[in-house]
């Protein structure tokens, strides 16, 4: 773990592999079998389950666990307190190890501060979830969705400004931050 920064207090199980350039916080739990790439962050009281795999350059903030079949791309923000889960109708007299349902989060999105990701769902590259916001459902690339259950409400750049363009339709917008363009064919965007 070449050039990682690790708090005293923090629990880094054997086996783990950690990217260089990464900040490990106080309290954080790392377990054996996670892939974690470089210059990641993890923020105060952290879990990483075993069957985790996190791409480069991913910030996770205080009090988020990421449970075992999380699987987070390059460039992910997870906010403080929002919530992974594993398993879709938990017991607690009743072990479904078995029947975990995979997460993925695709590159570049955000995830808000107590939101909650409900297994088994795809989050787009560079969607945006607002805080308190709870997923059910897959999200598409650079939506921005909100409220319980999540609902799309608008898109968003790979900067995180909101583009000024509808729901569905053609039409074309750009980030007033860094001039990029976008185009939304019907109820799918692109950059051009």
């Amino acid at each position: 773990m070449k050039d990682v920064v690790i708090h005293e207090t923090a629990i880094i199980d054997d086996g783990a592999i950690i990217g260089s350039g990464s900040r490990i916080w106080h309290w954080v739990h790392i377990c054996g079998q996670a892939v974690i790439g470089q210059n990641c962050s993890f923020g105060q009281n952290v879990f990483v389950g075993n069957q985790v795999t996190i791409g480069n350059n991913v910030k996770i903030q205080n009090n988020v666990s990421v449970y075992d079949n999380v699987y987070l791309e390059d460039d992910v923000f997870c906010g403080p307190s929002m919530v992974f889960t594993n398993v879709y109708n938990p017991r607690a007299a009743i072990e479904r190890k078995s029947e975990y349902r995979d997460t993925l989060v695709k590159k570049g999105a955000t995830l808000g501060a107590n939101s909650t990701i409900v297994c088994g769902v795809t989050i787009g590259k560079y969607a945006f979830i607002g805080a308190g916001a709870v997923v059910l459902n897959d999200i598409s690339d650079y939506a921005l969705v909100v409220g319980v259950p999540a609902k799309q409400v608008g898109w968003m750049s790979e900067y995180g400004e909101q583009l000024d363009l509808p729901l569905k339709g053609n039409a074309e917008a750009q980030c007033n931050y860094t001039g990029q363009k976008y185009r939304l064919d019907g109820d799918r965007i692109s950059k051009i």
